[in-house]
């Protein structure tokens, strides 16, 4: 069951666990300058609005219809990331993973694949949850991300349009799968009954994802069996990300404001942050995604500048250890 909670993207698989439950939040945040530099971890600005696209089918075209799922908005050259977020058991004192596959116009995030159902381990094709917290981009390589920035689609700058040549698809597709309740209850132990635990707090139109610049970010390694996860009780959506103009004509509403630079974030002495878990090993980057050009090569190629103030700069950074988020 999917559905959408505030601007909250929320699977629920009440038939596995009354606690499998992931949230799904897309992130406003700087776009980090693409300049082979290898930059940390930019922080939160705000979440996207996020619609269900079902709720303006009159205004649609029949294809974005039929595919069904939600809408956001986002300014071409904007960037963004994804934050992840798990149901928690009270009585096993545990959150309850789940595995989640990312792709953009139907190209793996992390294997550079083309999507396939189901999970696979070699290379891995998700991310598992509560393990990695958020995702920033493309893994290209151990310990390295390609920033996600969006791009209008059929102009040749998508990871989609560049490993199959095609603007097909777009947007973003996301699948999650719990864990086997039998799997998890197995792992875990139910907390004594004295402690009390509780929760943590138009088509020519459409955008795409392109790959921006360098960022440190571990791609976390499954740590448990394939067999562990629920491949039964998959759910699937597909977010379609509409340009600003696309967006007030669909729904009537202003779209966020552009963010600020990151010169600008720079300037005003606010950090950006660096995440450590050493208890957990880090997937291979995907070489299919380590060959994308990155959307100022592109533009380079192109004799065009789709990036605008792409200064390099340096910032502060604040070290942040496993379980913690990223402050807004």
């Amino acid at each position: 069951m999917i559905t959408l909670e505030g601007d909250n993207l929320t699977f629920r698989f009440p038939k596995v666990h009354s606690n499998a439950r992931c949230d799904i939040e897309f992130q406003r945040t700087l776009r980090i300058p693409d300049d082979d530099r290898t930059y940390f971890l930019p922080p939160g600005l705000g979440s996207f609005p996020l619609r269900h696209l079902d709720d303006f089918a009159d205004r649609l075209p029949r294809k974005m219809v039929r595919r069904g799922g939600v809408m956001m908005p986002i300014h071409q050259a904007e960037a963004l990331w994804i934050s992840f977020d798990t149901g928690y058991d009270g009585l096993y004192g545990h959150p309850y993973p789940i595995a989640v596959k990312i792709a953009t116009g139907k190209i793996c995030a992390i294997s550079g694949k083309p999507w396939e159902e189901g999970l696979a381990r070699n290379p891995q094709n998700y991310i598992v949850l509560p393990e990695q917290p958020w995702l920033d981009g493309y893994c290209v390589e151990k310990g390295v991300i390609r920033q996600f920035v969006a791009m209008r689609l059929g102009e040749g700058y998508t990871a989609e349009e560049q490993l199959t040549g095609e603007a097909a698809h777009g947007g973003l597709q996301i699948a999650a799968y719990p864990m086997k309740r039998k799997v998890f209850e197995k792992m875990v132990r139910p907390m004594p009954e004295d402690i009390v635990c509780e929760a943590p707090a138009a088509p020519a139109m459409e955008m795409g994802l392109a790959p921006g610049g360098r960022m440190r970010q571990e791609i976390y390694d499954d740590p448990y069996v394939l067999d562990a996860w629920d491949l039964e009780h998959g759910s699937r959506c597909f977010v379609t990300m509409a340009n600003s103009a696309q967006w007030m004509a669909i729904t009537g509403e202003r779209p966020p404001t552009v963010p600020p630079t990151a010169r600008a974030y720079a300037a005003a002495g606010l950090p950006w942050f660096d995440y450590y878990d050493a208890d957990n090993t880090m997937v291979e980057g995907a070489e299919e995604l380590a060959g994308l050009k990155t959307v100022k090569e592109m533009g380079d190629e192109l004799g065009e500048s789709p990036l605008p103030e792409n200064e390099s700069t340096g910032v502060p950074v604040v070290v942040l250890k496993a379980g913690s988020k990223t402050p807004a």
